[in-house]
């Protein structure tokens, strides 16, 4: 017992220095076209599956092993009947994530890598024995993955006054991810929903936790991230928010994510049409989509154009 969890310890560290030896960023290890590829498409075996904060937590903290060796620590959750329930909304957690794509370059996303993965009901059974299928005719789970940041802060007061006054970076990391958090209408202030990268050379800031967030109700632990909370805004940000249409965020944001079934497997493939823009999460046959509806896209791009309305009265300070 005491040689297998040797073993297993020294294949984690080696996880963690292969992402090392790839590393672009002190968190995000791969360029995330790859690391989408490796969620979405890519075969792997589940080397580590527990629960990530208590015994029979539905969220998990999972590495998945690859043939290349370019392994990657992922949070896991299974996705609930229906597909969307309270702090458990694969949709909202996607749509933050490819939101930011919208508006800021990819060493300066505030939401790592998260997308889904579906699996046939008998597949998941396997890995996961006690859970129920997310739809049915067919029977299908779906399983919200994001990437594990590792050189995080956890705990503690994420805004930094003094350090945002002083530092340009971190000023500008920050305002991008209180800039996301507002426009998303981020519901929980829960510790740990916004992490600070200990990295000093370049401190990005995160939000990890979106499930609370566009029409959801607000979580008890109150909302102050819904708020910008800062009057220096970077101005590559503001510029590139003010270039967006509403045609865009109604096309890009209206399907973030699309699977089929066919022939005993279900896949992820690219967006078609959007089956029916009132509704998050879409079923037809043995299609499956994932979006925000036409209403959460509007009151989407109505945050957008306050913020710019604020900048044009001289609110923020641009730098």
């Amino acid at each position: 017992m005491k040689q297998a969890t040797m073993t297993k310890s020294i294949i984690i560290h080696l996880f963690i220095l292969g992402g090392l030896l790839f590393a672009q960023d002190s968190n995000i290890s791969f360029p995330v076209a790859e690391i989408e590829k490796k969620l979405k498409h890519d075969e792997f075996e589940i080397f580590s599956f527990r629960d990530l904060r208590f015994v029979g937590d539905i969220g998990k903290r999972v590495i998945l092993r690859y043939s290349d060796r370019k392994d990657l620590q992922i949070k896991w959750r299974r996705a609930l009947i229906g597909g969307h329930t309270f702090n458990n909304a694969p949709r909202f957690e996607i749509a933050a994530y490819e939101l930011q794509k919208l508006f800021l370059d990819e060493s300066d996303f505030v939401v790592p890598p998260t997308l889904a993965r579906c699996y046939s009901f008998e597949e998941y059974k396997t890995i996961e024995a006690d859970s129920d299928p997310t739809f049915k005719n067919p029977d299908i789970v779906l399983v919200m993955m994001q990437y594990w940041l590792n050189e995080v802060t956890v705990g503690g007061e994420v805004y930094n006054k003094k350090k945002f006054n002083s530092d340009p970076l971190y000023a500008k990391h920050f305002a991008n991810t209180n800039i996301m958090t507002y426009i998303i209408n981020h519901q929980d202030s829960n510790e740990g929903n916004l992490l600070t990268s200990t990295d000093e050379k370049n401190p990005r800031v995160f939000t990890v936790d979106n499930g609370v967030t566009f029409s959801s109700p607000k979580s008890d632990r109150g909302a102050k991230w819904k708020y910008i909370r800062v009057k220096r805004l970077p101005k590559k940000t503001v510029d590139r928010l003010s270039s967006l249409t509403s045609e865009q965020l109604h096309e890009k944001m209206g399907v973030i994510a699309q699977f089929e079934f066919a022939d005993g497997e279900i896949k992820s493939v690219d967006p078609t049409k959007n089956i029916n823009p009132n509704k998050g999460v879409r079923q037809k046959g043995n299609v499956i989509q994932l979006g925000l509806t036409a209403k959460e896209i509007k009151a989407v791009e109505k945050k957008i154009n306050y913020i710019l309305k604020q900048n044009k009265k001289g609110k923020y300070e641009l730098f």
